[in-house]
């Protein structure tokens, strides 16, 4: 059963495809949250994450949150392009000296990494040595916090289940969004995110760069295929809106990925740049959905992708790099006042075109908040801080960002103070007997 979802978040949809039938999000068996407590807020309503229906959305969120007003107040401009970014750091604990630090940042340890740039938050990886076992992983995100003691770091992970699972073999073994799919039913989409979120929080990790939001209706599609919850947006929508939801039981931000959609493409974005010919109509009755419901259930960030879509920006720019697309179909259209992440801007897709300093400049003027991944930190950060002091990036749209970021970090409960993890607390939960009931559950009831 769907519903239909908030009409702002639909106003592009409405006026392309009649009725809003497969936009809304799960209203299946409702699941308790857990109850509050320090470091755990729950989402904040969709009301106050996004304008009223009758208003045209704000590219430009507006004061709110003191704490965040303060801290923002606080923050030199150097500080400010800082919290942009999200970059990879090596190595198994936050004073690790790695060759691949001082070879792309100049220092030799994560802590160093981070006293340096000031970044909003580093994402995990095996091939950066930064997952090795359940100890080792609190004691590295215990230690990358505590090199950040002015604005606690979003510390993220690649982790979707199934065929992406960068935190394997420390976290329960769960199927992937296309088996979950299959069950039909959003409960199971909920209950996965939240022992994946549960488990993530105890490492230590607050953000997940998870679900997938696209409908892979391409089978040649080598990128995401078995990502997508399915290829009927009627069905994806409301799994990604309960994994949403999951995530928000557990305390732990969700990114839907890849804006406006990845799923009907032959290239990988990752070598090649793809290149989607839906009209504006197809895109809003196909790719839009997900996204909106999303959306509906106060996602905390939106990914976006590194595809062509002409029918929807002309300019033959990627999405990451298309205002038409970020600013005005995803902020002005869906209402969407969170937090816009780039996909890795160490892709091919998006460095076709224009040099690393550019692409990270020209991210932000899109109206991208978080920089992931620039294959070259120190070029990314100089060519954004540049463009901020040229008044190419306003002081203004810098701020903007950065009070995204913050308000995400104030919303999951950690801007005043990053919770630290007990690795003994890790141990008990991470690969419970109860997550992998659950596991075994969503596995039988697949079809």
């Amino acid at each position: 059963m769907v519903r239909c979802v908030r009409t702002a978040a639909l106003a592009v949809i409405a006026t392309m495809v009649s009725g809003c039938a497969g936009s809304g999000a799960a209203t299946g068996p409702a699941e308790p949250s857990p109850a509050a407590s320090p470091g755990r807020t729950g989402a904040a309503p969709a009301a106050s994450r996004t304008p009223a229906a009758s208003a045209e959305p704000s590219r430009t969120p507006a004061p709110g949150d003191p704490a965040v007003e303060t801290v923002l107040a606080e923050m030199s401009v150097e500080e400010k392009v800082g919290q942009l970014f999200m970059p990879v750091v090596y190595g198994a604990a936050a004073d690790t000296v790695s060759g691949e630090n001082r070879a792309r940042f100049g220092v030799g340890t994560p802590a160093e990494v981070i006293a340096k740039y000031r970044p909003g938050g580093v994402i995990l990886f095996p091939w950066a040595d930064n997952v090795k076992s359940v100890r080792q992983v609190v004691a590295l995100t215990n230690g990358l916090q505590k090199a950040s003691p002015q604005v606690p770091l979003l510390i993220g992970a690649d982790q979707e289940n199934g065929q992406i699972s960068r935190l394997a073999p420390l976290v329960t073994e769960l199927p992937g969004a296309k088996t979950i799919g299959s069950t039909g039913d959003p409960a199971l989409a909920r209950r996965a995110a939240k022992v994946t979120g549960t488990e993530l929080r105890a490492l230590g990790v607050n953000l997940d760069f998870a679900p997938v939001a696209d409908v892979n209706v391409n089978p040649r599609n080598p990128v995401i295929g078995p990502r997508a919850y399915g290829s009927d947006p009627a069905k994806v929508a409301p799994m990604v809106a309960a994994a949403v939801r999951g995530f928000h039981d557990a305390g732990v931000a969700a990114t839907a990925k890849h804006f406006p959609g990845h799923g009907d493409t032959d290239v990988d974005s990752h070598t090649g740049l793809p290149v989607i010919t839906h009209s504006r109509s197809q895109w809003a009755k196909l790719d839009a959905p997900p996204f909106a419901a999303a959306i509906e259930e106060g996602v905390d960030a939106i990914m976006s992708a590194h595809v062509v879509m002409p029918e929807l920006d002309p300019s033959g720019d990627p999405a990451t790099l298309s205002k038409p697309i970020l600013t005005g179909l995803l902020r002005e259209k869906l209402g969407f006042d969170g937090v816009v992440t780039t996909d890795a801007l160490n892709m091919a897709g998006v460095r076709e075109k224009y040099g690393d300093g550019e692409v990270a400049v020209r991210s932000v003027l899109a109206g991208a908040d978080l920089l992931l991944m620039p294959p070259d930190h120190g070029e990314a950060y100089e060519a954004v801080l540049k463009a901020v002091r040229s008044g190419r990036i306003s002081a203004e749209r810098l701020d903007a960002s950065v009070r995204r970021l913050l308000t995400l970090k104030a919303a999951r409960g950690f801007l005043a103070e990053a919770p630290a993890a007990d690795p003994d607390e890790a141990e008990r939960v991470l690969r419970s007997a109860a997550h992998r009931k659950i596991a075994a559950q969503i596995t039988a009831r697949a079809r």
